[in-house]
């Protein structure tokens, strides 16, 4: 159905073509900060107006992850404010299953390899078929994953903070019960919001827990592991290995160890590069727009409270 009424949205802190042709696509009308009663930013929060005026009832923000707009104190509950949370979710899931792979075929090791070694290589190289995946935070890019790694023959155990059952995965429990799944899973990927709630998710004794042969994938933040007591257990080899693409800190600074371990793979955060970004996005904007536009709830809405 068209929408009713045709919203009036600021898009700042300048004009993107994309942007402004998902606003459009959605039913809205570009207008300056003033006379707005929606915002599209597509800036960080350093960029972010000191004050709203007090009209504008909705704000889109750019990202998925959000723990900086809180940490600038810009988000309040005056209003409705969404996340990009799901808008990027195909891309990111793709990247987070190249490194699982990567880690489980030995692929790392053998890439940075300067001599021909078949043999040493050959015994280090597993399958996902069978294997049972842990995607701990399965949200919007989880779900992207499901399909992804049962077309490999792999089981998904979800973990969600609601417990509500995940379409494709084998079993959901909720985040109450991630402690379970360390011993259980063969691999795991880390896909929860950083919160206070989560940080240092995957500490010292949940690494301990998990099998020899277990690969780790964050996609999510640096912070939901400990990465000192990563480093041990890579160090140790007490577990596979770990694939990330997110550190704590980051950048990774030259010489940590985690770019020198052989058992660690790691991308510079590029799992959702941002050539793409600004027309993934767009269709998330057209959407909500369309949403605002008719009166119907808007798609990721921030949860103040969660902090995500």
């Amino acid at each position: 159905m068209p929408p009713t009424r045709v919203p009036a949205i600021h898009l700042g802190p300048d004009h993107d073509l994309a942007l402004g042709r998902g606003i459009e696509a959605g039913g809205g009308r570009l207008v300056p900060l003033d006379e707005a009663e929606a915002v599209v930013w597509k800036g960080g929060p350093d960029t972010f107006p000191d004050r709203l005026p007090d009209a504008v009832r909705w704000v889109q923000l750019p990202s998925a992850g959000i723990e900086r707009w809180f940490a600038a104190g810009i988000l309040d509950g005056g209003r409705i404010w969404t996340s990009a949370a799901g808008a990027y979710a195909p891309r990111v899931a793709e990247h987070a299953v190249l490194l699982l792979l990567a880690g489980v075929r030995g692929l790392g090791e053998q890439a940075r390899a300067t001599s021909w070694r078949k043999a040493e290589f050959e015994t280090r190289v597993a399958t996902l078929h069978g294997a049972t995946v842990a995607i701990i935070g399965c949200g919007g890019i989880g779900r992207a994953m499901i399909p992804l790694f049962t077309a490999f023959g792999a089981e998904v155990l979800a973990s969600t903070r609601s417990g509500t059952p995940v379409p494709g995965a084998a079993e959901t429990v909720d985040a109450s019960r991630n402690a379970e799944l360390w011993a259980r899973a063969d691999h795991f990927v880390i896909a929860a919001p950083a919160t206070a709630e989560t940080a240092q998710l995957v500490d010292a004794d949940a690494l301990a827990q998990m099998k020899p042969t277990a690969w780790i994938v964050n996609i999510a933040r640096g912070s939901l592991i400990d990465t000192d007591a990563l480093v041990r257990a890579l160090r140790a080899e007490t577990i596979g290995g770990a694939a990330l693409d997110v550190t704590d800190p980051e950048p990774l600074p030259e010489g940590h160890p985690l770019w020198s371990l052989p058992n660690a793979v790691i991308t510079p955060h590029l799992a959702n590069p941002s050539n793409g970004l600004p027309s993934l996005l767009a269709e998330h904007v057209r959407a909500n727009v369309e949403r605002f536009a008719a009166g119907e709830t808007l798609l990721s809405p921030v949860d103040i409270e969660r902090g995500y």
